[in-house]
């Protein structure tokens, strides 16, 4: 089968993106002086937090929520930021300011316990200085993936419960979700659906996941996936906009039935799904629930 070179987060390509300047612990530097320490938490263990922010009409989008997720994950790991939310809100917006960026951009904001005495697991090898890092690049979400829609393949790998690995920390450490993407791309697809511990589907390996069956939208619990920013929106917008939605237990068998189907994410908003493992959704582009979401969060979040 042939393998997609494009995912559910590939940007449309820009040249801009190679002259940008980054944020580095209160420094900002070209692209490749970017680097950080070999023994730094986050290299050698993935021992950090982050978030990715939209710049659209001037605006950081959601960025109350995203520094509220930064900070809870990082009180959750004992991480001291050394920066409050104010601060590190103006660390974005100064990012944005050395750029000349004022649309279409994506930012992600990265923090790590920082250097370490040594390249090991116990957090008082640290020196106590957090690294920080924002990267700022024009990015915005590809036409083809938005029209068109995306190929999803089901994992081998599930989402784990928060005993074992909480999804709710938007943590560095992703392993898990790169073996159950590195097997959709294998399978020729964009993205990985992945299931929970008790055989339900959870969210994709980067993205909330949701289908449409009989006029209303529905999506996992929540106890087993990403707590999306993007997907608390939608589920908003469909109560404020009098769309019938879900949250619940539904099984594979129920998407590959499903009249539409759907992915949420920061960097892409609502992206329509084709196919799930082959079974191709009806319809030759996004579904009319699937379209009218977007517009909506487009209009409600993106938009001057």
């Amino acid at each position: 089968m042939a393998v997609e070179s494009k995912g559910a987060q590939t940007p449309a390509e820009d040249p801009r993106n190679e002259k940008v300047l980054i944020y580095l612990n209160g420094r900002m530097v070209p692209r490749e002086q970017a680097v950080v320490s070999i023994f730094d938490a986050g290299f050698g263990l993935g021992d950090g937090v982050w978030e990715g922010i939209r710049l659209s009409h001037g605006r950081l989008v959601a960025v109350e929520d995203h520094l509220k997720r930064l900070y809870d994950g990082a009180r959750a790991i004992a991480l001291e930021i050394g920066v409050d939310p104010a601060g590190m809100r103006r660390i974005l917006e100064q990012t944005c300011e050395a750029n000349g960026m004022t649309h279409g951009a994506h930012l992600r904001l990265m923090v790590t316990r920082g250097e370490k005495k040594t390249v090991h697991q116990d957090p008082r090898n640290a020196l106590g200085k957090p690294t920080i890092v924002v990267t700022a690049e024009y990015k915005m979400p590809d036409p083809d993936v938005k029209r068109n829609g995306l190929k999803l393949f089901t994992s081998t790998f599930r989402c784990s419960g928060p005993d074992v690995f909480d999804l709710r920390l938007n943590s560095h450490s992703r392993l898990n979700l790169i073996q159950a993407l590195l097997q959709a791309i294998q399978a020729g697809a964009h993205e990985a659906l992945m299931l929970d511990p008790l055989g339900f589907v959870a969210s994709c390996n980067s993205t909330n996941f949701f289908i449409v069956r009989d006029g209303a939208v529905v999506t996992s619990t929540g106890r087993f996936n990403f707590k999306g920013i993007t997907r608390a929106k939608v589920i908003a917008l469909c109560a404020e906009h009098g769309i019938p939605c879900r949250q619940e237990d539904f099984t594979l068998a129920e998407v590959y039935s499903a009249d539409e189907a759907f992915v949420t994410g920061t960097f892409g908003g609502v992206t329509p799904v084709a196919a799930v493992d082959g079974h191709v959704l009806p319809g030759s582009g996004p579904g009319p629930l699937t379209s009218r979401l977007s517009e909506l969060y487009d209009r409600t979040y993106l938009g001057p």
